[in-house]
């Protein structure tokens, strides 16, 4: 080996392969140079970190990020969400196209938020762009821009300058984005439904949960899945709570369909029996649904009809948590959270870390075509999180650094502390106080 500058050595490092002892070595340009055997002599003038029973992972990458910034930046922020994403050992992010102002819907706007991320980044930060109604032309040129995909709504977003598409929208944009072979994804709720659905306000989250059915996802997916086989795109189905839908969505892939899906921490984690009259942290749309819809998401997770779990980190400001679910905003904060969260409930089930490295490292970095990303192997970026999967913490919203400390979890013990995580090869976060290491922007096919 020539170049090398770190070897971090762990006797328990997640590989493409599994769990292994190994020493993994780190070259000037920050990308993985070997992956060897444990305890293999230090090549001269390379710092060794050696975090002996600690597990080493793969930095995670999350797909799945409201930052809000420019426009909305007093709910999140890149300097604030990029910490937090340190922080719980996430090294990659993909910030959503609303929320912020302007939304990322033209390459002038896109630019705009590049402009605002740049300085503030300590982690890398891609970017999805937006389908909505009339800019079916600003599509291609988003694309040819570097951003990583589409995002649109089929149901109101909450915010006015990101209206969701109807039918023909849809399938004007699935169209338009096949073209390029580029990348859909959707909030996949069906306006139908849930105009028929009872929506009462106040304080009863039972209340809430009628007024977001099933139906209103399933059939939202069953429109996706008939659009995608008449128009070949690339479709993800984002934070899918459904259970129901999950046979739909296996059928559709078995059929030879580029369907993908998600899920999120907080459908494999919280359920809605537990959760208290007034608590309207927990209110997100979909909503978080009964613990036997809850095992069907982890099934559909093990047999792969679920690709990956990725945060939905949808913050705002305190005043905006009313005790109504029916006027509260809709969102549920879990970006420094994630990684213990999702490994508490999956130990629990039998499940193993090399399993949550598939679901949120390996999965989403492969759904965003970040090459580089999402595995320890030779050419890939040395991102890193280094955790203590046994010991736990009991969640204490004031430490962590998301700009609003609101969270769902609070109070809640967790398995897994992340111990550090790194960004080609340098250390962005250490016993989860971030080091002010600054990331990158990347691009599609770029990082």
């Amino acid at each position: 080996m020539t170049d090398v500058r770190l070897v971090l050595r762990s006797r328990r490092v997640i590989t493409p392969e599994g769990e292994r002892p190994a020493d993994v070595a780190v070259d000037g340009s920050g990308r993985i140079a070997e992956v060897s055997a444990h305890g293999t002599p230090v090549p001269q003038g390379a710092a060794l970190e050696d975090v002996g029973d600690d597990v080493l992972l793969p930095g995670l990458v999350d797909t799945h990020v409201h930052v809000n910034d420019p426009g909305r930046a007093e709910w999140e922020g890149f300097w604030t969400a990029t910490r937090a994403a340190a922080a719980g050992g996430i090294t990659t992010l993909l910030d959503m196209p609303l929320n912020s102002l302007p939304p990322t819907t033209t390459a002038d706007n896109l630019r705009i938020k590049r402009e605002v991320a740049g300085p503030k980044a300590h982690i890398d930060v891609g970017f999805w762009g937006g389908a909505v109604p009339g800019n079916v032309a600003e599509l291609r040129p988003l694309h040819e821009a570097g951003v990583f995909g589409f995002k649109c709504f089929l149901s109101p977003s909450g915010v006015d300058e990101f209206p969701e598409l109807d039918r023909a929208q849809l399938a004007a944009a699935m169209a338009e984005i096949a073209s390029f072979d580029g990348l859909l994804i959707v909030h996949a709720e069906d306006p139908g439904r849930l105009a028929a659905a009872p929506q009462r306000n106040g304080p009863a989250y039972a209340d809430f949960l009628a007024s977001r059915p099933r139906s209103a996802e399933n059939d939202a997916i069953a429109l996706l899945i008939e659009l995608a086989a008449e128009h070949g795109t690339r479709v993800h189905v984002l934070h899918l709570s459904s259970g129901d839908a999950l046979p739909m969505l296996a059928e559709a892939r078995a059929a030879g369909l580029r369907l993908t899906a998600e899920t999120c921490p907080h459908f494999l984690t919280l359920t809605a029996e537990e959760v208290p009259d007034g608590a309207t942290e927990f209110k997100c749309c979909p909503p978080i649904r009964e613990r036997a819809n809850q095992d069907a998401l982890w099934q559909a997770l093990a047999d792969g009809t679920l690709d990956c779990v990725v945060s939905d980190h949808s913050p705002c400001t305190t005043d905006l948590k009313t005790p109504d679910f029916g006027t509260a905003w809709g969102g549920i904060s879990s970006l420094q959270l994630g990684l213990p969260a999702v490994w508490t409930e999956a130990r629990r089930r039998g499940f193993a870390l090399t399993d949550v490295v598939r679901w949120m490292s390996r999965a989403p970095a492969r759904l965003a075509g970040l090459e580089g990303k999402g595995s320890i192997a030779p050419g890939r970026d040395a991102d890193f999180a280094v955790l203590a999967p046994e010991e736990t913490f009991t969640v204490d919203p004031a430490r962590l650094h998301h700009r609003n400390q609101v969270t769902a979890y609070a109070g809640r013990t967790l398995h897994g502390v992340v111990r550090s995580a790194w960004l080609r090869g340098e250390r962005v976060a250490d016993h989860g106080v971030p080091t002010g290491k600054t990331g990158r922007l990347i691009e599609r096919k770029t990082a």
